[in-house]
């Protein structure tokens, strides 16, 4: 049996929260199957008081095993839960550098209208 994730809370676990942060969403639904890093295991009552921050999604899927007025939309939760869940906690590859910034045209200088090109690193 897991326990809750927050701070001294030892009441068993029966939600898992999960954060997108890419699309600034959290998916609350019933506990998975296994402890992944970058989820919170929940008991009922912070589950029933997690809130997100302003401005982003929170999607509660059913905890207590009841089943949505439409079956197929109950499907359709689950599989963008596991969707989210699996963006949220899938490896970042780095990203690859900026490409070097284009060089500065050059500049003229000069006196009396006559004009030298003189290259940037002058």
């Amino acid at each position: 049996m897991r326990r809750c994730s927050r701070t001294a809370c030892v009441a068993p676990a029966i939600a898992t929260l999960t954060f997108v942060y890419a699309e600034s969403t959290a998916v609350l639904g019933p506990l998975a199957l296994a402890a992944e890093p970058g989820s919170y295991d929940l008991c009922a009552v912070h589950a029933e008081r997690t809130s997100v921050p302003m401005g982003w999604e929170v999607i509660r899927l059913p905890l207590d095993g009841t089943v949505p007025e439409r079956p197929e939309a109950s499907d359709d939760l689950m599989a963008l839960a596991d969707a989210v869940r699996a963006i949220g906690l899938r490896d970042e590859s780095p990203v690859a550098p900026p490409a070097p910034a284009a060089p500065e045209p050059p500049t003229a200088s000069g006196r009396g209208g006559h004009l030298r090109l003189v290259p940037p690193n002058e």
